[in-house]
């Protein structure tokens, strides 16, 4: 600080920096005082600056079934300014259950009244804390989220909610999509803090909201955590949704009720669990703190009920599920979540058909994914593994077979099938969820998932082979010649087995020393990496769509020839002209041109049927002679 103030240019600008800090504070809550007008009713809401240390509260909240409770509270301290232009009320729970649980996830909205009006809404708390101490977000703060709803709906359409940032410019490689995925560092949290910090219980951070689960081995649950650990949420191996008949049509979302969105519903059910702090005619305010905090989005809202509060030493939750869809969740930021009831969320019909170890039929899971840049990736791959683990986890010898349809809105669909082996439902994943977060997070425009259908077949064996050997017929041959390939591989199963082919050598190519690979699919698509990348990279919707379709044609079950030949004409962004005069490709080569241009690869290629998976490959050189 001493070094700052001796600089005088840095000084000033320090000042400046303050005083525009403390103008936009001031404007903030000016605006904000603007914004409740017609809202704010004193009384029925108590104003922060009424609330002082030492006064009674209690908050309603459910404990079990959908019973709305209420539970003692202590105002121990106000604390201004926890984040810039943002305060919030610490209080400490005085009801003996409060104190048996601690903090309780879930209950993130629970309404907090002070002298009998609406103070705010539990929000944060401390990991590990031995007292029930949970900090307050005003009642004021939260009102005013949903304000600009209709500004959101239009910002939505022109596509400013939050994506994943994969890059576009290179070829697209599903590893790296998934790594994306899994690595994304984006948290809810209000205050900036390592989540691995958060563990520690040195900082008070928002409470995070139980997605419960139903439907998922255990296993796959413990997956689902770590890559919704950034949101602010911590799944939960959970127990089917679903209310007795009549029994839902009672539930109304009233202060301290269950406020669930499902995030899948169906055969497989996904449940994000937290509490209503108000509703205005058919206005919904919940959480306290923000579920993904971009602004706007669209996510079902439902009824809910608690089936116990499970209390442990790292965190106590609610065990909860969902009883009737009735509106939908619009705005989203970091004081609140808003919805509307009777509106209505778009959901992506999600149909798995999974046949296990060719029994007599398969089992069909019907579901409905929740449309959500971000959230569909994140849960789409954990209801996929849920179904096909359903039995159990795999055992280590097994092939998969599948087919999966990506049926998009006004576009080409997104259609494959393939085999995998040995490698459990990694490459199938990887594949589906990767092309499913590349369509919906694309920098050209929004695209409506209309569905998606996954056909999957588990069989008990291994497919895994090698190339034993491969003889060609010579290793000298003349332009305009023949030469045959024997190709011997080996499985574990079947023993060796030989494949063959034949190249005719072009008439017109130059002598010279060329390379002949053998390889199986993963060989391949190095391969084409290499020599045609522009195929993989898009350009805009349509290209993406088919760069999308180009990466999953190729079969892992075939075993590729191919022969190198020498690069002619060229490419031009994606158009590629092979026969192109050596003058007309000096001309488009110069480097003042902004269009990508690159060397055309040409090669001659034969596939051939192996019904195995070859994961090597052989190089070998030929010579042409005049």
């Amino acid at each position: 600080m001493f070094e700052i103030f001796a600089k005088p240019r840095i000084a000033s600008l320090f000042y400046l920096l303050v005083l525009a800090g403390s103008f936009c504070w001031a404007g903030d809550k000016t605006e904000s005082q603007n914004a409740l007008k017609g809202l704010w009713d004193p009384t029925r809401y108590i104003a922060i600056d009424e609330v002082k240390p030492g006064m009674e509260a209690y908050c309603l909240t459910g404990y079990r079934g959908t019973e709305i409770e209420k539970f003692g509270l202590e105002v121990l301290s106000v604390i201004r300014n926890i984040r810039p232009g943002r305060d919030a009320i610490l209080v400490q729970g005085t009801d003996e259950r409060f104190v048996h649980t601690g903090p309780v996830a879930g209950c993130s909205g629970s309404p907090v009244y002070i002298d009998g009006r609406l103070a705010g809404a539990l929000a944060f708390a401390w990991t590990f804390s031995k007292d029930p101490l949970y900090g307050v977000t005003p009642i004021e703060e939260m009102l005013r989220v949903g304000r600009s709803e209709g500004k959101s709906r239009k910002a939505k359409g022109k596509g400013r909610e939050a994506r994943y940032g994969f890059d576009f410019s290179k070829p697209i490689d599903f590893a790296e999509v998934d790594k994306k995925i899994a690595d994304l560092r984006f948290t809810v949290c209000d205050f900036p803090i390592d989540n691995r910090q958060s563990k520690t219980g040195n900082y008070l951070v928002p409470l995070p909201c139980p997605l419960i689960t139903s439907g998922l081995p255990v296993e796959v649950c413990q997956q689902l955590n770590a890559s919704l650990e950034p949101f602010g949420l911590m799944a939960v191996a959970g127990i089917a949704g679903g209310a007795n008949p009549g029994e839902a049509e009672d539930v109304q979302l009233v202060p301290g009720a269950s406020l669930v969105v499902p995030l899948v519903t169906g055969d497989i059910r996904m449940e994000v669990i937290g509490t209503v702090t108000e509703t205005v005619d058919d206005k919904v305010y919940g959480f306290g703190h923000s579920l993904l905090g971009y602004g706007p989005i669209d996510l079902p809202m439902a009824t809910g009920q608690v089936h116990a509060v499970v209390s442990t030493l790292i965190r106590s939750f609610k065990y909860a599920s969902s009883l009737e869809t009735v509106g939908a969740l619009t705005t989203d930021e970091s004081t609140a979540v808003f919805g509307r009831l009777g509106a209505e969320a778009r959901m992506i019909p999600l149909t798995i058909k999974v046949d296990y170890y060719g029994g007599a039929e398969k089992r069909v899971y019907n579901c409905q994914v929740a449309d959500n840049r971000l959230l569909t990736p994140l849960v789409l791959g954990p209801a996929v593994s849920g179904a096909c683990l359903c039995l159990g986890n795999l055992p280590p010898d097994h092939t998969i077979e599948y087919k999966v349809v990506i049926d998009v809105e006004g576009a080409e669909s997104v259609v494959f099938e393939n085999v995998s082996t040995i490698r459990e439902l990694g490459e199938m994943i990887k594949e589906s969820v990767g092309s499913v977060a590349l369509l919906m997070n694309n920098p050209y425009k929004k695209v409506n998932v209309k569905s998606l259908d996954f056909d999957v077949r588990i069989v008990l064996e291994n497919i895994v082979s090698h190339i034993w050997s491969v003889d060609l017929s010579d290793s000298k041959v003349k332009a305009g010649g023949t030469i045959d390939i024997e190709v011997v591989v080996e499985s574990f199963l079947t023993g060796k087995k030989k494949y063959s082919c034949s190249f005719e050598i072009p008439d017109e190519l130059a002598p010279g020393k060329y390379d002949m690979i053998v390889s199986g699919g993963y060989g391949y698509i190095e391969f084409l990496r290499q020599a045609v990348p522009y195929r993989f990279v898009p350009l805009n919707l349509p290209t993406l769509l088919e760069a999308i379709n180009n990466l999953l044609s190729i079969r892992r079950d075939k075993l590729y020839c191919l022969l190198v030949l020498p690069s002619g004409g060229v490419v031009v962004e994606k158009a590629e002209l092979p026969d192109l005069p050596a003058t007309k490709v000096l001309v488009l080569a110069d480097g003042k041109r902004a269009l990508r241009i690159q060397p055309y690869s040409h090669w001659l290629e034969k596939s051939l049927e192996t019904g195995t998976v070859v994961i090597d490959k052989k190089v070998m050189r030929i010579t042409v002679e005049k």
